[in-house]
């Protein structure tokens, strides 16, 4: 059974900073994708961050130059750097993974995590 587990996150001031981390276990064979979303209070999920097999990463406009989405392929684990965090970034973060595993058909499986909540005061 392949399983996401997300820590990191907490209470912190605006301006301040927060790096989540996503662990990754099971019977992995690769991890093609890895990505954030997050979602507010009344609102829908959307993607904030994500890390294509090439390398190339994508993050959200209300993100980009504030967060960092990295990859340590060695501990089949994911980051999310989150600096100059702000009140509209209060929200419960998940993270997401395209995941080839032994006990599939050789084609990624999308898996989530439970979340973390983070919660910037202003």
């Amino acid at each position: 059974q392949v399983q996401l587990v997300e820590s990191g996150g907490g209470l912190v001031q605006a301006g301040g900073s927060l790096r989540l981390s996503c662990a990754v276990s099971g019977s992995i064979i690769s991890i093609v994708k890895a990505a954030w979303y997050r979602q507010a209070p009344g609102k829908q999920r959307e993607l904030v961050a994500a890390h294509r097999q090439s390398g190339i990463t994508d993050y959200a406009d209300s993100v980009k130059g504030r967060f960092t989405i990295s990859r340590d392929s060695a501990k089949n684990t994911v980051h999310l750097q989150m600096d100059n965090l702000k009140a509209e970034d209060t929200a419960v973060y998940y993270c997401y993974a395209d995941i080839v595993d032994r006990y599939g058909l050789g084609s990624p499986v999308a898996h989530w995590g439970q979340g973390t909540q983070v919660t910037v005061s202003s």
